[in-house]
């Protein structure tokens, strides 16, 4: 039985079912509660007693439950999730604290396709907290580690497996090898050790969702510390790696600071532990107290991580540590960028913009205001549930401002508008319109917090646009409107609207003006490059236009610039090539020449004392150069990559360059020169670092099934054909793309 659907460190589904499983899966109790899409309410759970009782040699578990009950209203059903599990009926009972009866041996009805498992006993139940107490039985491998996000727990044992239905856990773990380290979300409360195996009894977890709910058990070194005010933080990772947790560790205990400050509330729980997972299927899964890791996002290796590598588990360690904070997910995570390239496909949802508009709030009420309001409303709703509306109440009674009014506009409408921008007689007039790529007429009004600056960021003008069109006078606000250096005229200062801007031709000139003389801030010229690429994507501006406007960036060198400067080539190399496949060598010289000064600027060396930024862009650069056949890159990473292939601790190839070395490689390799596919083939099984692993690996997909045209309709057709089961089959029909790409 899985714990963790498509994972193999967990307990392995079970091929047939228990002798003591004697269900008619069409009975009768099911029937009433088919197809529908939440479980029904009538009784709540308030606590879980669960033991489980894994056994890795033979790839099996089982276990009981027992799960203190409100009845809420008259039923006689209690309705809950269980999915591949076993159930032993006559293990079934309810009884009620204030009384000896005991209501055992239910029908149980079990429907496979809704997960559901119902029992229906022979009288209606009493009304209060009552205890429901079953055993089930399942199976699996060696390491045990559970994901039980968005809806497994119920894989594991039966249980309410809603978000909604919040519950404390009280876990014991049976006939643990005492070899091994067995965690869970709460500390252990106490062990017992009885010859090789242990039972583990662990405290009772706070409120919490099923979801959260885990388990990992396996080999592990770890490395500790503490914050302020005692609680333990760990790094776990397999035996031989403890160090390379180091970082992690630093970054969990800055991050916990932070958080605590920030929203005027204590991590409450007793411990913290991150643990690195060799394979897992996220990149992280944050569950309470006992966050897991992918190995990849929460260890670095000094000698061969790279920067990328940093940033991301960085991230990833700070989002993950502890869900209260984020207590209002419906709104995190999605950059603007992302939030804007989804939410303007014409069916879209509001949910993808969340972070962005969170960020538009935010600037417009101002951060201090935001920061207490969003203290209150975590507190208001502490280990419980919340609302859109609820955050939106708390924020105008804190802000004074009409904050529901303008958000509704963002939340229950889907996609974002587009505001068309003319100067005529030094007015500006504002259009807006909903902001589609496929360029068709969009519906849709919004009320929009706007900002704007014209020639310096010294004097800044907000409003708020609740028409489809407006007007505003700058005749007082622009010093001379003839000279370009301050004449530019910029609206949503530091990008925190979640709006695209078009420009007319006159204003366009001016910012690429002001973006070639570096006048604008990197949020600004990030947001200009950003807008006019999707414009162009649009169909809104030519593409004409927006090669010209990306040559004001030729001496970029700020990463989030040079990065999505990047990102744009790739897309547009990958619609010439399609559309235009005459154009592709001139338009990839062009690329060439508007990264060259950045690439020599950053050079291949890391500098003393430079910024990950600017390793990370370093890497960036000279991979896109490869990319685009630069040949004086590709013979320089080849130069460099031998010198790797002879000593793997040279200090020729950076990590943060590596990437571009196997580009560079896989550029030369040949159905008649397969040198260096075999090189690069050869580092991937000599190494035991899962990131040079995954760098190596990349290579073969990226050329096999990306690198041209040809390319990817070869893979398509092969795709359509093949069946993809076997992870062998499809590292060899790469393996014999990769070799007959010419």
């Amino acid at each position: 039985m899985n714990l963790l659907k498509k994972y193999c460190y967990c307990f392995a589904k079970k091929e047939s079912p228990s002798s003591s499983t004697s269900h008619d899966h069409s009975s009768e109790p099911t029937s009433d509660f088919k197809g529908q899409p939440r479980l029904p309410r009538f009784a709540v759970p308030k606590r879980y007693d669960i033991q489980l009782k894994p056994d890795l040699a033979t790839c099996k578990f089982g276990g009981n439950v027992s799960i203190d009950v409100d009845i809420v209203a008259d039923t006689r059903f209690i309705v809950l999730n269980a999915a591949h599990l076993s159930i032993d009926s006559a293990s079934v009972s309810f009884c009620h604290p204030n009384s000896n009866k005991v209501f055992g041996t239910p029908k149980v009805g079990i429907a496979e396709a809704d997960e559901i498992l119902v029992l229906d006993f022979a009288e209606t139940l009493p009304k209060g907290m009552g205890y429901l107490c079953y055993d089930h039985n399942g199976e699996k491998m060696n390491m045990a580690v559970t994901k039980f996000e968005p809806a497994y727990a119920r894989q594991c044992f039966p249980c309410w497996d809603e978000p909604a239905f919040k519950a404390k856990f009280k876990i014991t773990l049976l006939n643990v090898p005492s070899e091994l380290v067995a965690l869970s979300n709460m500390p252990v409360e106490k062990e017992l050790n009885n010859g090789n195996l242990k039972t583990v009894y662990y405290r009772e977890s706070p409120v919490m969702s099923s979801y959260l709910v885990a388990v990992v058990i396996g080999l592990f070194d770890y490395i500790e510390d503490h914050i302020s005010d005692g609680i333990k933080v760990r790094v776990y990772s397999q035996v031989g790696k403890a160090n390379q947790g180091k970082f992690a560790l630093n970054v969990a205990l800055q991050t916990l600071g932070f958080y605590t400050d920030y929203f005027h509330m204590p991590y409450s729980l007793p411990k913290l532990d991150m643990v690195a997972i060799p394979d897992f299927a996220a990149g992280a899964m944050e569950n309470y107290g006992l966050v897991t890791y992918r190995e990849t996002a929460l260890l670095l290796d000094d000698r061969h991580s790279a920067a990328a590598n940093k940033q991301r588990m960085s991230y990833l360690a700070k989002d993950k540590l502890f869900s209260e904070w984020k207590i209002w997910t419906q709104f995190f995570v999605h950059e603007t960028s992302e939030g804007l390239r989804l939410d303007g496909l014409e069916e879209s949802h509001p949910i993808r913009k969340g972070a962005s508009i969170i960020q538009m709030l935010k600037g417009y009420v101002g951060g201090p205001c935001f920061q207490n309001s969003l203290a209150t409303y975590i507190k208001r709703h502490e280990w419980s549930n919340a609302r859109t509306d609820g955050l939106w109440a708390v924020l105008k009674e804190g802000c004074n401002e009409p904050v529901d009014r303008i958000m509704n506009s963002w939340t229950k409408q889907k996609g974002y508008p587009v505001l068309s921008v003319r100067l005529k007689n030094q007015t500006l007039e504002i259009k807006q319109s909903q902001f589609l790529y496929n360029d068709s007429d969009g519906r849709g009004l919004w009320t929009i917090p706007i900002t704007y600056s014209c020639g310096n960021y010294d004097s800044e003008k907000s409003f708020l646009m609740e028409k489809k069109s407006e007007t505003h006078d700058i005749k007082d606000f622009v010093s001379d409107i003839n000279d370009p250096a301050c004449s530019w005229i910029k609206l949503n200062v530091e990008q925190v609207g979640f709006f695209r801007v078009k420009y007319d031709d006159g204003l366009a000139a001016k910012l690429r003006y002001a973006t070639e003389n570096k006048c604008l801030s990197v949020t600004v010229r990030l947001g200009i490059l950003d807008d006019s690429f999707a414009l162009c994507m649009a169909r809104q501006v030519s593409l004409t236009s927006l090669l010209t406007f990306m040559t004001a960036y030729k001496e970029e060198l700020e990463h989030s610039v040079l990065s999505n400067l990047i990102k744009i080539s790739d897309k547009v190399l990958r619609i010439v090539a399609d559309a235009r496949p005459d154009l592709i060598n001139n338009i990839k010289q062009f690329f060439i020449s508007l990264f060259l000064h950045s690439a020599e600027s950053l050079g291949w060396d890391p500098k003393q004392g430079e910024s990950h930024l600017d390793a990370m862009s370093r890497g960036d650069i000279f991979t896109a150069l490869a990319m685009l056949g630069h040949e004086e890159t590709i013979n320089e990473a080849i130069s460099r990559f031998n010198a790797f292939l002879d000593d793997r601790n040279t200090p020729l190839l950076h990590p943060d360059i590596r990437k571009a070395a196997y580009v560079a490689v896989m550029q030369k390799v040949t159905s008649s020169n397969k040198a260096g596919f075999e090189s690069l083939l050869r580092i991937y099984n000599e190494t035991d670092l899962s990131q040079e692993k995954i760098r190596v690996r990349k290579q073969d997909a990226a050329f096999a099934l990306d690198i041209s045209k040809e390319g990817r309709e070869v893979a398509w057709r092969w795709l359509r054909v093949q069946s993809i089961e076997k992870d062998k089959d499809l590292a060899n029909a790469i393996r014999k793309l990769t070799i007959n790409k010419t």
